[in-house]
């Protein structure tokens, strides 16, 4: 019998090719190589932190094939379980540990996965106009790319910014480079006022046959979700996204008690827990878990199969701010999940694809993981290099009175 592979070296690259990524690469001693995603947007450092000091240690020397053993060993080992820096840490190695078996089976990922159950993947993309005439010709723009799901966002009258959408024209940028974060003044009345005019020119512009999709970005209260829910049910909204904050599963009783409009959550989750009553009582319509934040491929199937039993479907977190690894590993689960519906794609700046060349591709509207052995992704270290990062923050919001509204 052959001796058994073991983990040789585990290393925590951070670069910044226009925005910043923390990439895990675990090499073992027959030399495969292993990448994972750690990126937690306006954390990196306390990400490629508990990477390098904590995890890297009790790695080496571990067998790479025992993918399951070694998840349990991170998450159910740990006095400190769960959080936003823990599950993507566990995210970033269950990503190289399935990289790593796909390329010692000369197979994608996706087919140690159970195979294909789809032939491509849906994706949606971000369109967004600082008033209703730029954000149809940006509708335009993301159709003419061949996207057949678009997230329509738009300005709000009297507000001066609006997170993630630009007055003139620029592109969406989740971050802003600097030492703390832009502050925003934000009026929920005014985006109530606003939001469901906006989505029903949208959809009298598409016509019937795009998705339409909407983020209200966790600043509603549960009434006020519920009101905006009522507001556009006629305009058959593929979903509405993050209504409103989800520590207090609760509340989404409330919302879904009053209206029937499709809703979309779970981004900023990270375990089957935090999605469990949302799910088991069918409060939410579509589970939005990022596979490096939600503890990658192993927890996300978690994610998936409990969802699937309450016929509610994944359409996972995937923006720029998480990179080209975590994508494939989205698109390897997506390709072999039954209940996989959709997956966000906003696309990445040229630089990145150098920095971060992959099998995976998009064409006419829809993705593939590709058939690469692994997860289909390389890192060009010597350019990632060459590119340190930069401190880099998500806006905060503050009400008209001055006081903190949520993120």
């Amino acid at each position: 019998m052959s001796k058994p592979d073991r983990i040789a070296a585990v290393d925590v690259l951070v670069t910044s090719p226009t925005r910043n990524f923390v990439t895990l690469k675990i090499t073992t001693e027959q030399g495969l190589v292993g990448w994972g995603d750690a990126t937690l947007n306006g954390r990196e450092l306390a990400v490629a932190s508990y990477l390098r000091d904590h995890l890297a240690p009790l790695l080496i020397g571990r067998d790479p094939a025992r993918i399951e053993d070694t998840w349990q060993y991170l998450y159910r080992g740990a006095y400190w379980r769960r959080g936003p820096v823990t599950m993507t840490s566990v995210g970033a190695v269950d990503l190289a540990l399935w990289d790593i078996k796909g390329k010692a089976a000369g197979l994608p990922v996706y087919q140690l996965l159970g195979g294909a159950v789809r032939d491509r993947i849906l994706s949606y993309t971000h369109a967004t106009g600082w008033d209703i005439p730029q954000l149809l010709d940006s509708l335009d723009a993301r159709l003419a790319q061949g996207f057949r799901a678009v997230r329509a966002q738009t300005g709000v009258p009297g507000l001066d910014i609006v997170y993630g959408v630009s007055k003139d024209g620029a592109a969406y940028e989740p971050a802003g480079r600097g030492l703390a974060p832009v502050e925003e003044t934000w009026d929920t009345d005014a985006y109530l006022r606003h939001a469901p005019e906006a989505l029903a020119a949208a959809r009298s512009h598409l016509g019937p046959e795009v998705k339409l999709l909407h983020d209200a970005h966790h600043r509603l209260t549960p009434n006020q979700a519920a009101r905006l829910g009522r507001s556009v049910e006629d305009l058959d909204l593929f979903w509405l996204e993050d209504v409103t904050p989800a520590e207090n599963q609760e509340v989404l009783r409330t919302v879904r008690a009053k209206t029937t409009v499709p809703l979309a959550i779970g981004e900023v989750f990270h375990t089957v827990w935090e999605c469990q009553s949302l799910i088991t009582e069918q409060l939410i319509d579509y589970v939005r878990c990022c596979v490096t934040h939600a503890g990658g491929i192993s927890h996300l199937r978690r994610i998936a199969a409990l969802a699937d039993i309450w016929q509610i479907q994944l359409g996972p977190h995937g923006p720029s701010d998480v990179s080209p690894v975590a994508l494939a590993a989205s698109l390897h689960v997506g390709l072999a999940t039954p209940n996989f519906a959709i997956q966000e794609y906003m696309g990445y700046a040229p630089l990145v694809h150098e920095v971060f060349p992959h099998a995976w591709t998009y064409e006419d509207g829809h993705l593939h993981p590709g058939e690469a052995p692994g997860l289909g992704i390389e890192v060009d270290e010597e350019l990632a290099a060459r590119h340190p990062y930069e401190p880099a923050y998500l806006p905060v919001a503050r009400r008209r009175d001055g006081s903190m509204t949520d993120w």
